[in-house]
């Protein structure tokens, strides 16, 4: 049996320690959290650059963005076909002399006849009134595959946007490793200088380091080149684009259901938009061609003068017969062209039934994984590394364990950020499938 005189500072001790260790557990976790938040949302800025978050930077690209500007050619070129389209056929207007004899001897001007005349076609069939429905049907066309254009590029944009944030996250992570082993190294050569451990150790620690060292000097020309393409894809002058992408890869959550993202896909899908005008512009184009096979009628009139004699006024009326060509071939393309679009909006009609299944389903995918790294396994691997560190100080752990952990935090934070752009792209992969944004 122990005196109260010897349970009363045993406790006291006791009560000491629980409180240590409280305090160690709360300052760990704090670390941790501010380690992942900085390594999360830190920019290694250049000075003088320029952070822009992602709608800045989907406002620049639809702005300057020279693939963009290339395709808004194709629309002027649809418009300039509308002007030729109402044009009407010009008239023709001719001179004539006749009567000149062979031997220039003799009354000229008594045997010369002079003759003035004009014509103008007439179109027939309401052809000019058909023309113009081609024309501003394709224009329509031209105009729904711009859409498509914005669609896609500004998906792929989106994407290299995420590309520069998830291997700046990498960045940052390498950046910290490299710090945590410049200090590890520092004390373990002073642990080395006072005798407490072999200089193998410091040996390992140093070929270690090599290996993060080289980690840091792959992250940094990856995060170059993907700030660099996003950079020449925001177009403009690159050399002016001076720019930083400022966000995170922290998801947020949605829900979906498969019914309404179908929808929406049907609604806003600009190939199917394009698709289905396309067949209107064939209906156009079919009537426009049988319209070509009724003849225009050529009207004119002129004035026949004979020097010295009378003048005669004369009339004209000139139609084609459509005895052999009947605009047979036209006719039938017209009709093949129709075909083809019809079945090109059943094609794009599945297709888009079959990337809105796809994209859902690698989204909840990627969304589950990234919730397994959510149940607290990143605390774990910060809280190992720590207690790691804080156990080398302390004499109670060997550099070999540090090196795992380090290794451990290092792969699975890796493994993480890559989750969270899997999880991003899988959401762009959605509004793709669908044409609709949605992020919140």
């Amino acid at each position: 049996m122990l005196s109260s005189s010897r349970i009363i500072p045993l406790l006291v001790v006791m009560v000491y320690l629980s409180a240590c260790v409280v305090a160690q557990n709360s300052d760990l976790t704090t670390r941790n959290t501010e380690r992942h938040s900085a390594t999360l949302s830190q920019t290694p800025t250049s000075s003088g650059s320029r952070p822009i978050s992602i709608s800045d930077a989907v406002s620049i690209f639809l702005k300057q963005n020279f693939q963009l500007i290339a395709a808004r050619y194709d629309i002027d070129t649809a418009e300039a076909e509308k002007l030729t389209a109402r044009l009407r056929p010009n008239p023709d207007i001719s001179v004539g002399f006749s009567g000149l004899p062979l031997n220039l001897s003799g009354n000229l001007l008594t045997e010369q006849q002079y003759s003035y005349s004009i014509a103008q076609p007439f179109e027939l069939g309401g052809k000019r009134g058909k023309r113009i429905d081609v024309a501003n049907a394709n224009s329509d066309v031209a105009r729904a595959q711009f859409e498509m254009a914005v669609w896609q590029l500004t998906n792929d944009l989106k994407k290299k946007f995420y590309t520069v944030i998830l291997n700046q996250s990498l960045l940052n992570l390498a950046r910290e490793n490299e710090k945590t082993f410049a200090e590890t190294i520092k004390h373990t050569e002073e642990l080395v200088q006072a005798g407490e451990i072999s200089g193998l150790d410091l040996t390992r620690l140093e070929v270690e380091k090599l290996k993060f060292d080289t980690d840091l000097a792959n992250s940094e020309r990856d995060y170059e080149v993907a700030l660099r393409d996003l950079r020449v894809t925001l177009g403009g002058d690159y050399r002016a684009m001076d720019i930083e992408a400022a966000g995170t890869l922290d998801p947020q959550t949605y829900d979906f259901t498969i019914a309404d993202l179908r929808d929406k896909a049907m609604a806003a899908r600009p190939d199917l938009k394009a698709a289905q005008l396309s067949e209107r512009a064939a209906d156009a184009s079919i009537k426009l061609q049988d319209a070509q096979r009724i003849p225009d009628v050529n009207l004119g009139g002129g004035i026949t003068q004979v020097p010295g004699g009378t003048s005669n006024y004369t009339f004209g009326v000139g139609v084609t017969l459509p005895v052999h060509d009947r605009n047979q071939g036209a006719r039938a393309k017209a009709r093949i062209e129709k075909e083809k679009a019809q079945n090109q909006e059943q094609l794009v009609t599945n297709q888009i039934t079959s990337d809105v299944d796809k994209a859902l389903i690698a989204f909840q995918l990627q969304r589950r994984r990234v919730d397994l790294y959510r149940t607290g396994v990143l605390t774990k691997v910060n809280d190992i590394q720590n207690l790691t560190e804080y156990s080398l100080k302390a004499g109670e752990s060997s550099i070999l364990d540090l090196l795992d952990a380090v290794r451990t935090r290092r792969d699975t934070l890796a493994a993480f950020y890559q989750a969270l752009f899997d999880y991003q792209s899988s959401l762009l992969d959605l509004e793709l499938a669908t044409a609709t944004p949605l992020q919140k």
